[in-house]
């Protein structure tokens, strides 16, 4: 067993990405290979509210931030959804971190409106398992393959910038994955979308699949309950550094495991935008 004394200690070299975790036990779907354990009841009361988003960015307005991510759970779920967006476009640019259910074509000619008020962008990221729809929806859950590819051909159309992270829970060679994939995209007419392929694990270590390996060098995440080292050690003690960014420690400890699985990675999330 690693010694606490003996684990790395990072130093935050610049605020340039705030994750804003939106909820963290709410979602409309349920992967089975979601990092998230799921409360059996639907009705958690866990969305952070739009005043402490708004506290948080005027507390950091000296700080550079460039991105800020919209995470959760799912982050479209929340009921000021639209108003948060528009605080953090008035900042800098922002990722929508989604399972893609709610991008129909209606919400995504909207979110164009919104985008086009100001100068700074909206990004999407997404995720597939699998060039396959059955193999895909077998990691995922039965739908998810339609819905994620109908989700990245309407943003396309409405030409904003996605990045689709596959999470390669099947192991397969990087050059196959991405052949298959070219293809699809352009049988469904899909552009502007950066395709990232993150390493296979087994599936009892898996986490959402995308890389933090230094988002704690470059990143805070702000939950309901404080300001955390990242966005996947969020509401876990061990990843808290302050109450606000008022105050907030710009040293973490990395002591979970968690944090030497992202010691294996080569990308983080403020790297795929």
């Amino acid at each position: 067993m690693t010694s606490i004394c003996s684990t790395p200690v990072y130093e935050l070299k610049e605020l340039n990405n705030l994750f804003i975790e939106m909820t963290s036990k709410n979602c409309n779907q349920r992967c089975k290979s979601c990092y998230i354990d799921f409360p059996l009841t639907k009705n958690i009361k866990d969305f952070i509210s739009a005043e402490t988003v708004k506290e948080a960015l005027n507390d950091t307005t000296k700080e550079n931030l460039r991105c800020i991510y919209l995470t959760g759970a799912e982050p479209m779920m929340h009921n000021d959804f639209n108003s948060i967006l528009r605080l953090c476009l008035k900042r800098c640019d922002v990722c929508i971190c989604t399972n893609g259910s709610f991008l129909n074509e209606k919400k995504v000619r909207f979110l164009s409106k919104v985008e086009n008020e100001g100068n700074n962008q909206i990004f999407f990221r997404l995720s597939l398992a699998h060039f396959n729809e059955i193999d895909n929806d077998n990691a995922k859950y039965r739908g998810n393959f339609r819905q994620t590819i109908f989700a990245l051909k309407t943003l396309s159309f409405y030409n904003f910038n996605s990045v689709l992270a596959i999470q390669n829970f099947y192991g397969l060679p990087s050059n196959l994955i991405e052949k298959m994939f070219m293809k699809i995209f352009n049988e469904n007419k899909i552009s502007n979308t950066e395709l990232r392929i993150n390493p296979s694990f087994p599936l009892s270590e898996q986490n959402s699949g995308i890389s933090a390996k230094t988002d704690c060098m470059y990143g805070r995440c702000l939950g309901t309950k404080g300001v955390y080292s990242c966005p996947f050690l969020s509401n876990d003690f061990r990843g808290r550094v302050g109450a606000s960014f008022k105050n907030y420690s710009k040293s973490f400890r990395a002591e979970t495991d968690f944090c030497a699985l992202c010691s294996q990675k080569n990308d983080f999330i403020s790297s795929l935008v």
